[in-house]
């Protein structure tokens, strides 16, 4: 018995070894661990298709030399802070933060942790780089440059219906990129000569007192700013664009795709999987300050021509002519 318990610490510091070897195998096998904060699986599901995709042409497999730990807001922006800080304390070597609202918490909770963001409304006028050549800090990746598109897809807006004068602007207040977006298409909309009028969207349950509140200012068309919540409520919205008669712009397609009259903006898609290459070069030891923020080459316009009808509008044909994808 005595020599029996002379052995019990040499087995059970063999047993913990052995229960260590996968972790040590593992960081000698150089497997690196990216976190990646966002609104859900279902969002921009092509996106994340093609950003994974991306990784594993570039050599990055995941349960082989990367793992990635997910953490899904599902709508609780509240909790995005908590849900950054649990990625800090698991040590991953990377966080990719796609919107500014994702970026925003991410950075709050790292400083020195790399970031990388892909589809970034503004990451500039947002505060979350310094610019777009020298990002500086730790966070970099690839932008929408929305502040801009939003003011194309005004004019998109008044081209299809040219009888409008006053056009809502949908947005939440909390996305950081939203204030940036606003002012923009208030210049466009003094260059077209549309009275512009912001509505505020904070969650879901809100979508159907701010359209209301729309009609009620005499709205006669309406703009809706790129956000997550958004996205995630694009049935909804296109819904709701559609009951109170209100010819809508949006940005994702997936809000064209869900019924609304038009969508204009970015290949999100490609924008995901040119993100994957700043993953792979951090991981490899580049810094985030040493790569610049790269913007949008591929622009997709989708009509939904079944909304027009139903709307009474009849899209132009220079409008048709332009679109990638015509839903009819």
């Amino acid at each position: 018995m005595t020599a029996l318990k002379a052995r019990l610490p040499i087995l059970a510091a063999l047993a913990l070894l052995l229960l260590a070897a996968p972790a040590i195998e593992a960081q000698h096998a150089g497997v690196r661990s990216i976190g990646l904060l966002w609104e859900s699986p279902a969002t921009l599901a092509s996106g994340l298709e093609s950003f994974r995709r991306e990784l594993h042409r570039l050599g990055w497999v995941e349960g082989q030399n990367l793992t990635i730990e997910y953490r899904w807001s599902k709508g609780q922006y509240d909790k995005l802070d908590d849900l950054a800080g649990e990625l800090v304390r698991l040590g991953v070597d990377l966080i990719v933060a796609p919107s500014s609202v994702y970026t925003g918490a991410a950075k709050r909770a790292t400083s020195t942790i790399p970031i990388v963001f892909t589809v970034h409304a503004d990451p500039v006028l947002s505060g979350h780089v310094a610019s777009l050549a020298r990002p500086g800090g730790n966070v970099t990746g690839t932008s929408l440059a929305l502040t801009e598109t939003y003011a194309k897809g005004l004019e998109l807006l008044k081209e299809v219906a040219p009888e409008i004068s006053r056009v809502a602007v949908l947005l939440n207040p909390d996305t950081p990129s939203h204030g940036p977006g606003l002012e923009a298409v208030k210049v466009t909309g003094r260059a077209l000569r549309l009275h512009i009028q912001p509505v505020a969207a904070r969650t879901a349950a809100e979508f159907e007192a701010a359209f209301s509140a729309m009609v009620q200012e005499r709205a006669g068309g309406v703009l809706v700013l790129s956000t997550p919540l958004f996205i995630a409520g694009a049935k909804p919205l296109a819904d709701l664009a559609l009951k109170y008669r209100l010819p809508a712009s949006f940005g994702p397609p997936e809000h064209a795709e869900a019924g609304g009259l038009f969508s204009y903006g970015p290949d999100r898609a490609d924008l995901f999987r040119r993100a994957a290459t700043y993953v792979d070069r951090i991981l490899k030891g580049a810094r985030p300050a040493d790569l610049p923020v790269e913007r949008p080459t591929k622009f997709e316009l989708v009509v939904n021509l079944k909304t027009a009808k139903a709307l009474g509008l009849k899209v132009p044909p220079s409008v048709i002519s332009r679109a990638d994808r015509v839903i009819e």
